[in-house]
Formats: C-alpha cells, sequence, structure tokens
C-alpha cells in the first residue's frame, strides 16, 4: 500500500499547530491520559484508521494502558477490563463518531451518564478529543496514510 499523498495538515504546515494546540487543551482538561488514549483508539478503530490505530495503541501503552485493555478496546463492553467512567466515555466516543448511525446520535442519556462522571472542563476535553481523532482519521483514511509510517 502507498498513500496517496503526505497528510494534509503537513501539506499545509500551518494547519498543524492549531491541531495540536488542540491535543495540548484536550491533555489540560484534567481527564486521565490513559482514558483519553483509550477514546482515540476506539474513534480510530471505528473509522479504520489504520495509521490512527497504530499510532493511538502506541500513545495508550506508553500511558500505562495494560496490553489486556489495549488487546479488548475494540469489545470494551464485554471485556471486564474497564472502569465505569472509561465505558461512559467510550459510549460517548462511539456516539459521537456514528452520527448518522440514528436520529439522536448523542442522546440524552449517553451525555448524562458521560456527565455523571465527568465535569464540564472533561467533559469539553473527551468531546474535543473525539473530534480532532475524527479529523485525523478522516485525513488519514482519505489520504491512505500508512500505518506506522510516522515513527
Amino acid at each position: 500500500m502507498q498513500s496517496r499523498m503526505q497528510n494534509p495538515a503537513v501539506v499545509l504546515s500551518d494547519a498543524m499547530q492549531p491541531i495540536q494546540q488542540l491535543f495540548k487543551a484536550v491533555h489540560s482538561g484534567g481527564v486521565d491520559p490513559q482514558t483519553l488514549e483509550l477514546v482515540h483508539l476506539r474513534v480510530s478503530q471505528i473509522n479504520g484508521c489504520s495509521a490512527c490505530v497504530d499510532a493511538g495503541a502506541k500513545a495508550a501503552r506508553k500511558a500505562g494502558v495494560s496490553d489486556e485493555r489495549l488487546a479488548t478496546v475494540a469489545a470494551w463492553r464485554e471485556a471486564p477490563y474497564f472502569t465505569d467512567e472509561e465505558r461512559a466515555a467510550l459510549t460517548l466516543a462511539e456516539a459521537a463518531t456514528r452520527l448518522a448511525d440514528r436520529p439522536d446520535a448523542v442522546s440524552d442519556e449517553v451525555w448524562d451518564t458521560a456527565a455523571t462522571y465527568y465535569d464540564e472542563k472533561q467533559l469539553a476535553a473527551l468531546v474535543l478529543m473525539i473530534g480532532v481523532t475524527n479529523l485525523f482519521n478522516r485525513l488519514n483514511a482519505t489520504t491512505r496514510q500508512i500505518a506506522g509510517a510516522w515513527g
């Protein structure tokens, strides 16, 4: 497999810095870094972005996510390795990524469950992580970025 072009955020260099600033803001939102990495990984799995799944698994491992959790995040509902807080974040991530799957994509139930574990600043961080991950997934999948090519 060969990429069609470099990642567009690399080609238009003025785009990368604001995206990196968003990531920095996300990580200052008070959400456990492991949870953020699990959210990134799960969103990337849903979108089939091999470059982000690869990078996400490496980042999650670096954040301390265990091999059991990495191996089962795609089936987190059936796996015993996730806390209730992480489950709420993963439910939110899936709903916000699959917007077209149902009329009320992110239902009040999904939102309210997440809001029982996360305050407004943390919810903002989660929503931004989901959004930025979806952005990168779309850039990478469209241009066929290669897993592992980004070091």
